[in-house]
């Protein structure tokens, strides 16, 4: 790995090269904030309501799909504008691939990417080993509490929608959730939030599983094996067998419902090994295929 992270790519690049997605996905993340508090603070309404419900110019609705399948389950029967609002919101999601949610839209994203960095830079190694699957089973937790309770019980809870919540109308007790959030992921497990526990990521991982939009390794025989894509993907684990599965008939699309499609491995690769893609660009051959594929190594970082 390179003694900096990402200093190949800013040496081949620039820094604004090296950066250009993360740039892009902050002000994405600040735009979307600005945009929900321009009425509250400047009496600007171009959006009402918040990331589980909102009115665009007053002709848009839009719902997150997420609390739109708790509602059902729950017994409540949403209205019309709810229900087009949401699946509005999950085709999007699907054609961008569906954790772009969690990369370019969630705020918490801010908080855990900050615990990252903030974990680099103080040397902190180790930490609790939780299995990626748990998020899936939290998923599946909170559906069930939402029948079983004919509530949105975890809309109480959950850092995302309390978070936003609070930016909007007065942050009051989500700070604690939110400062839970940020030291669980500092000292207790690296990307723990994001990358074990949030059903919402589940979710959208679900909804991203077939998406056309996806990262591609297509330059992969210039890698030079530096492991910086590694060390910053939240989902390193997705990498490996389009990087380096070439010999067993992988193709380098990165297919996974886990990527995030944040573009951090295209800002870091000095090499420009990664781009976006169709999820059916570069395929591999019917005969190359055939040979089989058999099981990879997981990347020690997941």
């Amino acid at each position: 790995m390179s003694a900096r992270i990402g200093a190949e790519a800013v040496a081949a690049k620039g820094w604004p090269g090296a950066h250009k997605w993360l740039l892009l996905r902050r002000l994405s993340q600040i735009s979307i904030f600005a945009l929900f508090l321009a009425g509250p603070l400047a009496g600007y309404w171009i959006v009402k309501g918040n990331l589980a419900y909102s009115l665009t110019l007053d002709t848009l609705h839009l719902a997150d799909p997420y609390v739109l399948l708790q509602s059902l389950l729950a017994g409540h029967k949403p209205e019309r504008a709810a229900l087009i609002g949401g699946l509005t919101v999950l085709a999007f999601y699907f054609l961008a691939g569906g954790r772009v949610y969690c990369s370019w839209v969630c705020p918490v994203n801010l908080v855990t990417d900050a615990a990252a960095w903030l974990r680099e830079k103080l040397g902190i190694r180790g930490g609790a080993s939780i299995s990626r699957k748990t998020r899936y089973w939290m998923l599946v937790l909170t559906l069930a509490l939402a029948a079983a309770t004919g509530t949105l019980a975890w809309e109480l809870v959950n850092p995302v929608s309390m978070l936003h919540r609070g930016i909007i109308f007065g942050i009051g007790a989500a700070w604690v959730m939110v400062l839970a959030v940020f030291l669980f992921d500092l000292f207790v497990s690296h990307r723990g939030w994001c990358g074990h526990l949030c059903p919402m990521g589940a979710f959208y991982s679900a909804v991203g599983y077939f998406s056309p939009l996806r990262v591609s390794a297509a330059r992969r025989a210039q890698c030079n094996d530096c492991m910086d894509c590694f060390a910053v993907c939240p989902e390193p684990q997705v990498i490996r067998p389009a990087l380096k599965g070439e010999q067993q008939g992988i193709g380098p699309v990165i297919l996974p419902g886990a990527c995030t499609n944040c573009g951090r491995c295209i800002d870091v690769c000095s090499k420009d090994v990664f781009s976006f893609a169709p999820r059916f660009a570069h395929r591999v051959p019917e005969k190359t295929r055939d040979i089989g594929t058999p099981g990879l190594s997981r990347s020690s970082h997941s």
